[in-house]
């Protein structure tokens, strides 16, 4: 079984939204490797407060770090941008994750698309497809259950269990359909608060990171951090997107 913990970044909006794409990342780890993958990041969390002054329990949310960092303004900011990439540079070492990267590019969809269905479509898919054909650490067909944070539960719960049901797929390189039932990922997504959820919060550094790949704010340029996301290089999930150079798939 993989445990599979998704965050979004960017808004799904077409009309009268602040930005320009719509970012979706999710974290693999399958369930044998997970307690010690929660070892390792308290290991980290521990790292993280001698080094920083970062406490065991404040939350790593990326966009808070930049822009409303609350109680966390006692460190610099530019330390707080660091511990995002120590973040990133963390889950780039472990030999047992996978993360699946999904970009919603508005600029090249219409005023009626359902960007938010239309996303997470795709990254449910490519979970499906990395667990049930591989490659993955394990390297046998196994079964997923999604974790999220906040977000569309009721729509993102429908779509889910329709696409076990009824998922047609364009063929490749001839016209058609084929049907791809999504049998693989197990129950209806399960929510959890990012606040106590470490692996949740891992997800948001990733998808913060994605989103600023493609549209940087001011301080993000400035630091070049824009390419952070490429910190991530040894543990993407390249096979979701096999043309592009880090396996993610824009639509």
């Amino acid at each position: 079984m993989y445990l599979c913990y998704v965050d979004e970044s960017g808004d799904p909006g077409m009309v009268g939204s602040p930005s320009s794409h719509f970012a979706l990342s999710a974290l693999l780890v399958h369930e044998s490797r997970w307690l010690t993958m929660l070892d390792a990041i308290r290991d980290f969390r521990r790292h993280l407060k001698a080094k920083y002054g970062l406490k065991m329990g404040e939350e790593i949310h990326a966009a808070a770090f930049i822009t409303r960092p609350g109680e966390l303004a006692r460190i610099p900011k530019w330390h707080r941008l660091m511990i995002l990439r120590d973040t990133l540079d963390f889950q780039a070492s472990l030999d047992h994750v996978r993360i699946i990267n999904v970009v919603a590019d508005k600029s090249k969809r219409g005023a009626t698309d359902e960007v938010f269905i239309q996303s997470w479509q795709r990254l449910i898919q490519r979970v499906h497809n990395a667990v049930s054909q591989g490659p993955l650490p394990q390297g046998h067909p196994e079964n997923a259950m999604l974790f999220i944070d906040a977000t569309d539960e009721p729509t993102l719960r429908e779509l889910l269990r329709r696409m076990r049901r009824y998922n047609p797929v364009p063929n490749k390189g001839r016209p058609g359909y084929r049907q791809v039932l999504v049998t693989s990922i197990i129950e209806d997504p399960v929510h959890r608060d990012s606040n106590h959820a470490h692996f949740i919060q891992l997800a948001d550094v990733n998808a913060y990171f994605l989103y600023q790949s493609f549209n940087p704010n001011a301080y993000i340029r400035k630091r070049t951090a824009h390419t952070f996301i490429r910190r991530l290089d040894p543990v993407l999930q390249r096979s979701s997107a096999p043309l592009h150079p880090l396996g993610i798939h824009v639509f």
